[in-house]
């Protein structure tokens, strides 16, 4: 049985002004439209929805039972208002961010820029620490998280960047210590791993084609950072996995070579992660949106 969804939105609003003529009042409807209205949904239905008397309203159990779904009616119908509404306004008020440092040098402090000069009724608060921040309890509208997520029905995500690893040494370092040729030789040598979220070294999981190799290494220096690891591999400090983003430019200047080119790490996609609010501001909205923008074309 089909039920207008109409004839439940106007069931609501006469439970809520508790007549018929203040309901066609609210609803600009005449109160005989309005009564036709609901005696034609109680016949589809073959009860009826309410009790008239000369005083009240009364709910039949019926009635009691369908509120509830006309409630929801309502609430999508003015939740819809509010988007159209909503999407038209200016973006305005206090922006929080949780980013991790290396997210934040690559290229994000233009697009911030950017985005406080396209808004100016907007001001921005940038936590940089790597804590995982509580989002909802601590008042947060985007953080920005690398790898897989847990599951929390009460975020949301988009991804906004995928990021490829590779191994990477300086010239003197191989100078001294050689290349290795395959991934078993590594242990031979002094290695830069990234921090794992248990606080130990993040193995190492290496592909070439369909082949897998995986091994528990022992780091010379663990770090959260792989801007930061690729920087102290420059010195000779060993052989780091780093993201191609951050070792790019430092092997373009020659202060690094790809160790074990043909091997890859898994990649890790960035994800901007907000409170699963019924209606995103207008001020995370227009963010979420210049970041992916500028992600894209920076080539994350």
């Amino acid at each position: 049985m089909e039920v207008e969804p109409n004839d439940l939105l106007l069931f609501a609003r006469i439970v809520e002004a508790g007549s018929f003529s203040k309901a066609a009042e609210r609803v600009n409807l005449p109160k005989s439209t309005v009564s036709r209205r609901i005696s034609l949904l109680e016949a589809r239905l073959g009860e009826r929805l309410l009790q008239r008397t000369t005083r009240k309203l009364m709910l039949t159990e019926l009635g009691a039972s369908l509120l509830e779904h006309a409630r929801k009616v309502v609430e999508e119908s003015e939740a819809a208002g509010a988007l159209a509404q909503h999407r038209q306004g200016e973006p305005s008020g206090r922006l929080r961010i949780s980013l991790p440092a290396d997210f934040a040098n690559l290229g994000m402090n233009v697009m911030i820029g950017r985005y406080l000069e396209r808004y100016p009724a907007v001001s921005v608060d940038l936590d940089l620490s790597p804590r995982r921040v509580d989002l909802v309890a601590e008042n947060f509208d985007i953080a920005i998280r690398m790898g897989d997520l847990p599951d929390d029905s009460s975020l949301h995500a988009r991804p906004v960047s995928l990021q490829r690893f590779g191994l990477y040494a300086s010239p003197c370092y191989t100078a001294l210590h050689g290349l290795p040729e395959h991934p078993d030789d590594l242990v031979k040598h002094d290695l830069l791993c990234l921090l794992s979220r248990g606080g130990g070294p993040q193995a190492w999981v290496l592909t070439r084609g369909k082949v897998r190799w995986q091994r528990e290494l022992r780091a010379r220096l663990t770090a959260n950072s792989p801007d930061l690891l690729a920087r102290i591999a420059c010195s000779g400090a060993g052989i780091a996995a780093s993201s191609e983003l951050f070792a790019a430019p430092l092997v373009s200047k020659g202060e690094l070579v790809r160790v074990l080119p043909e091997w890859e790490l898994p990649p890790a996609t960035g994800w901007a992660v907000f409170p699963g609010r019924r209606l995103m501001p207008a001020k995370t909205r227009a963010f979420l949106d210049m970041m992916t923008e500028a992600c894209t074309a920076a080539g994350h």
